[in-house]
């Protein structure tokens, strides 16, 4: 279930936090040294103009090192025809690569010095682009650095100890010297287990190999050591798919280019977050000492703060991205802030949001007239969906205390409006409504009674005088899955889970559902899994090949047959339902629900149409099925002894084989080998002459 909200989610959602997707061969030719002079010179405009450059050129791209990897692999197998315009590829590449980690270097400790706001911002977008470099991370993962962005971004106001704060030109010339030592180092060899050792760069496991601040490491003392020296260990990068264009970013990145002074300091703060949303997903070094250095309290605080706000800055979104994913990588951090009361805050935050208003204790207005949630505020809304899934994920197993049910139920009544609510654009609503799902699912299953506790109004769906707005709203929901057919375990798992369990608890909603998805049998002339109803669907689904998918959808089918195995076989098919059946020992049993269900009374009795075919149905398939010719027909009874026993010979040389193995159903209704039965049975008789002997 952590999967739908947490880290199985989180690869899709950073891909959205950097606007575009492109493939890079990780080859760029940056201008070091023009930057490097421009600032040793205090050329602030030259410098500006430079990182602009490479903003416009390299805004849309991540840098893909299982394609390099690849290629690397392909030289090294390859006829070498056109060694020399293969080494001078590879040797730009590698270039473009130390390029960008000096680059990092060089604009953490540019940054520090104190620049004007614009040039700030443009250099912290220069960062962003570099951040998503899992080799290039080393210098922007120091505690230094990580307290910068921190700063800059406010989530701190502690200064980030550094000695770099007064422009050194040593620093800096040391820079230019280990660039000239790494290209002298690259035309020199042509090997492939040079390239291999000059290949590894900074990354997460720099964490093993930096103590302090890189800066004072690096370029200290009397030998200029270069980037490649730094770190020579292996390196593990996975290829980020092409994700969706971040709508949010293209609508407004025309106008932060035009921003004025005042929206300055939030744009700054906005370019930092992003770069720590970055950071913090690619390296679980700077996942580590976000805790350590106090700056989850920093952003709590900043989110507790801004929920209270009357209008909130755009900002705010990244902080919650910032929130998910780190309590989506480290576990004990979303652990620690439902201690800390995270659930009262994001659901406050949830509820600023939505402007909910409040007809009861646990009813909030539902108003068909209200207009659609707009963009900004459902990409806010969906963001606070995911930290409270997070920080609740396995609530669902504990049993609430006095206080916590009463705050899960205020919960669930906003949930309730986020399911009921539409937004500008339908994929934004199915988005919303997913990870509602996902939240829902993972709240105590007592306090999800609210939806049904509000009192119908005129056109509400009903039954026996209860609600069923929501609960349709829900079945809609998983017939768009099922149409959908795509990602069908991540998408579908959790809405069958949900409906399956508010069926058990509550017999309304059972009745409804059923009447909606198993109507009375009419027509029994086709496989119970073919056509395009709902029921063909979940049945199609009994025998997919995941296991954990057909469970559920056998699961939710059943609970609506009240756990009736007649009922169910009857609905499904004997071969359908035989996979269920075995896995709860309920095969050749009729045993009906557990005592402990609250299922309704209601009779499943049959139509006429179902009656008159009954005898005919074949419980295997589930279908009336056309007579076929018995295929002994006009043998003697002679012929009709030796087809047996030919028969039993075939059969018992396949057991001895272990091709097949023969299974009989035992006692409690599970499949097991027939020499087991055999065995067990004759063990019984065994203790039963035992037990008589002891009495006589």
């Amino acid at each position: 279930m952590a999967g739908r909200g947490g880290v199985s989610g989180v690869q899709s959602l950073y891909r959205q936090n950097n606007s575009h997707t492109c493939n890079s061969s990780g080859s760029m030719d940056v201008d070091l040294e023009g930057i490097i002079q421009c600032i040793k010179q205090g050329d602030e405009n030259g410098v500006q103009i430079q990182l602009q450059e490479f903003n416009k050129e390299y805004a849309q791209c991540f840098f893909f090192d299982s394609e390099e990897r690849d290629r690397r692999k392909f030289r090294k197998n390859k006829v070498r025809d056109n060694a020399d315009s293969d080494s001078d590829e590879y040797d730009q590449e590698d270039r473009g690569l130390i390029l960008r980690q000096n680059l990092a270097v060089v604009l953490m400790r540019f940054i520090r010095t104190g620049v004007k706001c614009c040039l700030l911002r443009v250099s912290l977008r220069t960062l962003r682009i570099l951040s998503r470099d899992k080799k290039v991370l080393g210098p922007l993962v120091t505690d230094s650095a990580l307290l910068t962005l921190a700063k800059l971004a406010g989530l701190t106001t502690s200064d980030a100890t550094d000695e770099s704060s007064d422009p050194d030109s040593d620093f800096y010339d040391n820079i230019i010297a280990s660039l000239a030592e790494a290209k002298v180092l690259h035309s020199r060899t042509d090997e492939d287990e040079g390239e291999d050792q000059n290949e590894v760069c900074f990354d997460e496991d720099t964490k093993s190999d930096i103590s302090g601040d890189l800066d004072s490491i690096s370029w200290s003392g009397s030998h200029r050591t270069s980037i490649n020296e730094m770190h020579q260990g292996s390196t593990h990068h996975k290829e980020l798919e092409r994700g969706r264009k971040d709508r949010r970013e293209s609508k407004m990145e025309a106008e932060e280019e035009e921003e004025g002074s005042a929206s300055g300091e939030e744009t700054q703060r906005k370019e930092a977050m992003k770069v720590l949303c970055n950071v913090v997903y690619n390296s679980t070094w700077a996942q580590e000492r976000f805790s350590g250095l106090s700056l989850m309290n920093g952003l709590t605080e900043r989110l507790s703060s801004g929920v209270s706000g009357s209008s909130p800055s755009s900002v705010q979104f990244y902080e919650l991205r910032l929130m998910f994913l780190i309590t989506a990588l480290r576990r004990e951090l979303s652990t620690q802030l439902h201690k800390e009361g995270g659930v009262s805050i994001f659901t406050a935050a949830l509820e600023s949001c939505l402007e909910v208003q409040w007809k009861d204790q646990y009813e909030c207005v539902v108003d068909p007239a209200a207009p659609p949630i707009s963009l900004e505020v459902s990409q806010r809304v969906i963001e606070i969906l995911k930290i409270l899934f997070n920080i609740t994920y396995s609530s669902h197993r504990k049993e609430p205390s006095e206080d916590d049910a009463a705050l899960y139920r205020h919960l669930v009544a906003i949930l309730r409006l986020c399911m009921m609510r539409k937004c500008l654009i339908t994929d934004d609503t199915d988005e919303l409504q997913g990870h509602t799902v996902n939240l829902l699912s993972a709240l105590p299953l007592q306090c999800l009674d609210v939806m049904l506790t509000v009192p119908p109004e005129p056109g509400s769906k009903q039954c026996q005088g209860v609600n069923m707005d929501c609960v349709h709203t829900l079945v809609l929901f998983m017939e768009r899955r099922l149409e959908l057919g795509e990602k069908m375990k991540e998408k579908l798992t959790p809405i069958l889970n949900l409906l399956t369990e508010s069926c058990r608890a509550h017999r309304e909603t059972r009745h409804y559902i059923r009447k909606h998805i198993l109507p009375p049998l009419r027509d029994a002339s086709h496989l119970p899994e073919e056509g395009s109803t709902v029921k063909s669907r979940l049945i199609r689904l009994m025998t997919h090949l995941d296991t954990d998918l057909k469970h559920c959808a056998a699961d939710l089918i059943f609970v609506l047959c009240k756990e009736n195995v007649g009922r169910f076989v009857k609905y499904t098919g004997y071969g359908n339902a035989a996979g269920l059946l075995v896995t709860r020992g309920l095969l050749g049993s009729q045993r009906t629900a557990p005592s402990d269900t609250h299922y309704s009374s209601d009779s499943d009795s049959d139509t006429e149409e179902y009656r008159q075919v009954r005898d005919r149905i074949n419980p295997v398939t589930g279908r009336v099925e056309a007579e076929q010719p018995d295929p002994m027909e006009g043998m003697s009874e002679e012929e009709k002894e030796e087809e047996a026993r030919r028969l039993i010979m075939l059969f018992s040389k396949l057991s001895r084989d272990s091709i097949i193995q023969p299974v009989g159903v035992d006692s409690e209704g599970k499949l097991v080998p027939i020499s087991g039965m055999r065995e067990n049975s004759s063990g019984s008789e065994n203790d039963g002459e035992a037990e008589e002997g002891e009495k006589n």
